[in-house]
């Protein structure tokens, strides 16, 4: 079984991310709710928003723009990019950073300090031992002598980021990996973008991290829900129905992305503490956030930590954030307080 997805409702139907043909488009009102979509970041991007119809070509041109600008920055699979440029540049080497380099570095490394070492985005060497990153997939789990040959090489406290003169140096050997991050910081400069250009409602989607500002032209808010598994009964909380105005939600899960090998499975989600992915018994954890970037960033430090200690953490914190458990065939659902006060502001 599948743990929850979230599924974004629109008039009370599903809303999928396929655009509409550019004839459809032109049929409809000249200003109403339209759909754009494409890709970015190995995944999907989509958009639902209020505009008139004659605008849609040049918001469709600045979203993927946009977006292109963050993979050019941050992606480890583009050899050009800001970040591998970082990653393989010798020990002593002063990079300057660029905004959103500089933007996403800072809060990473802020809830790599806060969540002492459970996120750490110089995780790098080991998504890629693990066969995560862009060194491609693998069959079997790594020799011990391998994770620890690959876990010497990461630490946060070695990145010299300079918030100052914003530089980052490159201390020797140190591979920075945003994939738990950027996501959510490309909807951020999405959104940022539509509100720049006088969008004032739309809901924006990368790779199923989602933003949601304004209301459709009937008044109603986007909605959202995040799905029980069907079937799965158990869950005392039921479905969590959620309306985006001016918040972001982003998941990590361990359904994502995995292997399996000799009846084990390995989840993409890697612990940087013990070099190794997680074991315990979450299956996803949803966060919601006013910035996209920061709920990305926290739905991967809850995933790492797990159910018991990833919920002391965001209670602590008052995160508004929802637990995916695996429970034998099924699943539990277990919510924080402020979670729960956002689903029944719903």
């Amino acid at each position: 079984m599948r743990p929850p997805t979230i599924r974004m409702t629109w008039s009370g139907t599903s809303w999928g991310v396929a655009p509409q043909p550019a004839a459809a488009r032109a049929a409809t009102a000249t200003t109403g709710v339209h759909a754009l979509a494409g890709r970015s970041m190995g995944t999907q991007w989509s958009v639902k928003l209020v505009a008139d119809a004659a605008a849609l070509p040049e918001l469709e041109h600045g979203i993927q723009a946009r977006l292109d600008g963050v993979v050019a920055q941050m992606s480890t699979w583009e050899a050009d990019s800001e970040i591998s440029r970082y990653n393989r540049a010798e020990a002593g080497t002063v990079q300057a950073l660029p905004d959103g380099f500089y933007a996403v570095l800072d809060a990473a490394l802020k809830l790599a300090a806060d969540s002492g070492g459970a996120y750490d985005p110089t995780i790098g060497p080991l998504v890629n031992l693990w066969g995560f990153g862009p060194d491609g997939a693998r069959a079997a789990a790594p020799s011990d002598a391998a994770i620890a040959q690959a876990q010497s090489r990461v630490g946060w406290q070695r990145v010299g980021f300079d918030p100052l003169a914003r530089t980052a140096t490159q201390s020797g050997g140190l591979y920075l990996d945003f994939s738990s991050i950027a996501k959510g910081y490309g909807v951020d400069r999405v959104a940022e973008w539509l509100g720049e250009r006088g969008v004032a409602a739309f809901l924006v989607e990368v790779g199923g991290e989602l933003y949601g500002r304004g209301r459709k032209p009937d008044g109603s808010a986007w909605r959202i829900a995040v799905e029980r598994p069907a079937g799965d009964a158990r869950d005392d909380d039921g479905a969590a129905a959620l309306t985006l105005d001016g918040y972001a939600i982003a998941t990590s899960g361990d359904y994502r992305r995995y292997f399996d090998h000799d009846g084990r499975r390995y989840s993409h989600t890697v612990d940087p503490r013990s070099g190794r992915p997680v074991t315990h018994a979450l299956a996803s954890v949803s966060v919601l956030h006013p910035q996209c970037m920061q709920a990305d960033g926290l739905a991967t430090v809850l995933a790492v930590l797990g159910p018991q200690a990833g919920m002391a953490y965001a209670n602590r914190r008052q995160l508004a954030a929802m637990f995916v458990l695996h429970d034998g065939d099924g699943f539990l659902t277990r919510k924080t307080p402020a979670f729960i006060a956002r689903q029944r502001a719903a």
